[in-house]
């Protein structure tokens, strides 16, 4: 049997659910897309639902179901020529609303499954929680016809591992040739605004309401700032609450502002399945971060690099250490830049999903 030469063209087709300024995209798909070509892997790209649709999500729309249809036309369109490709990347699913046992049928080449969300759980509660009968299933029967699972958290690594063995951890990173820190201002006096910044989409600006106590008694101390990129803020009395719309061009340089970055989660069943990317983000421009301690944030946030708060009283300790120590706020973030590097980077990251595939392709020769 001829040993099959891994640096000829290895054709991976990558299934989106959304568009190309789409996180998921972004971060699980097309940053890998270049670099992959090194080891000798031909990755194209399939969105779903185009960046029309994220931005009217964004917004406040829904998704109009002639819009859904032509989506679907389209996939199915591109489905049918799956066969051209050696294996394919599913991020999540590959057609909402439909049954695994179709989109297994439609699909004629071994897959990965990614999953950067508790996705299992989509069907099971929720609006969507009137399909449990009929699709409550889904993700694990998706999980257990893949070829490999890749997942961004532990969490999602423990449930995979109940349906597939073959799972492997793939954080999500983001490129530090990119997210990297400015020069900041030598830090001013106590009358100076302390800035707290947090990055999401409306779906899940609801957090930010565990902030707004620890926050408002903050305020009473001292000038406090909350900059909130892309979602709705909540008022807070006494607080100088910022809005302003999320867009590839201005994340970073918003991030870059920040005195410190903030995560606050609920520990609920979805909320443990998020993989601390916007910790990420922030850690890696430098900026010191205070996070809830539930799911992937654990893991993100060592001591060196931030403070985990479970309580308002344990935010507003956090908040008043940061905003009276600059000193502190650098070393973390100095500590954060470099664990990023080593952990959460697109260099780390790299040789993982590529072996992932490569170990897929020769599992199938």
């Amino acid at each position: 049997m001829p040993v099959f030469d891994f640096r000829a063209s290895l054709k991976v087709f990558g299934f989106a659910l959304y568009g190309p300024q789409a996180a998921s995209h972004r971060v699980r798909l097309s940053q890998f897309q270049t670099r992959l070509s090194t080891y000798g892997i031909e990755l194209q790209i399939q969105s779903l639902l185009d960046d029309a649709y994220l931005h009217r999500r964004i917004a406040g729309g829904r998704l109009l179901l002639w819009g859904l249809f032509a989506a679907y036309i389209r996939r199915l369109q591109v489905l049918r020529c799956s066969d051209r490709f050696d294996l394919a990347i599913v991020y999540a699913e590959l057609l909402p609303l439909l049954p695994a046992w179709l989109e297994q049928r439609l699909l004629t080449v071994p897959y990965i499954l990614d999953l950067d969300d508790a996705f299992y759980l989509k069907y099971r509660s929720g609006r969507l929680g009137l399909l449990r009968p009929f699709l409550g299933s889904k993700i694990d029967r998706l999980i257990a016809g893949a070829a490999a699972v890749t997942v961004g958290s532990h969490i999602l690594e423990q449930y995979a591992r109940r349906f597939n063995p073959s799972v492997v951890f793939l954080p999500s990173v983001v490129d530090t040739n990119h997210y990297k820190p400015v020069e900041r201002s030598t830090p001013g006096p106590l009358s100076d605004s302390f800035t707290v910044g947090w990055i999401g989409s409306p779906s899940t600006a609801p957090y930010l309401q565990s902030l707004v106590e620890p926050l408002s008694q903050l305020a009473l101390e001292r000038p406090v700032r909350l900059l909130v990129v892309g979602g709705p803020a909540p008022l807070i009395p006494g607080v100088e609450v910022i809005e302003q719309p999320w867009s590839l061009e201005t994340e970073i340089p918003l991030i870059q502002s920040f005195d410190v970055g903030v995560m606050p989660l609920p520990d609920s069943p979805w909320a443990r399945g998020k993989c601390a990317y916007k910790l990420i983000q922030c850690m890696a421009c430098a900026v010191p971060v205070v996070a809830s301690p539930v799911g992937a944030n654990v893991d993100a946030v060592p001591t060196a690099c931030g403070i985990l708060a479970s309580s308002p009283e344990q935010w507003l300790a956090a908040f008043r250490r940061m905003a009276a120590d600059p000193d502190l706020r650098q070393r973390m973030g100095v500590s954060g830049r470099r664990w990023v590097k080593e952990r959460y980077s697109l260099h780390s990251a790299l040789p993982i999903l590529a072996g992932a595939i490569l170990q897929v392709a020769e599992s199938r020769r």
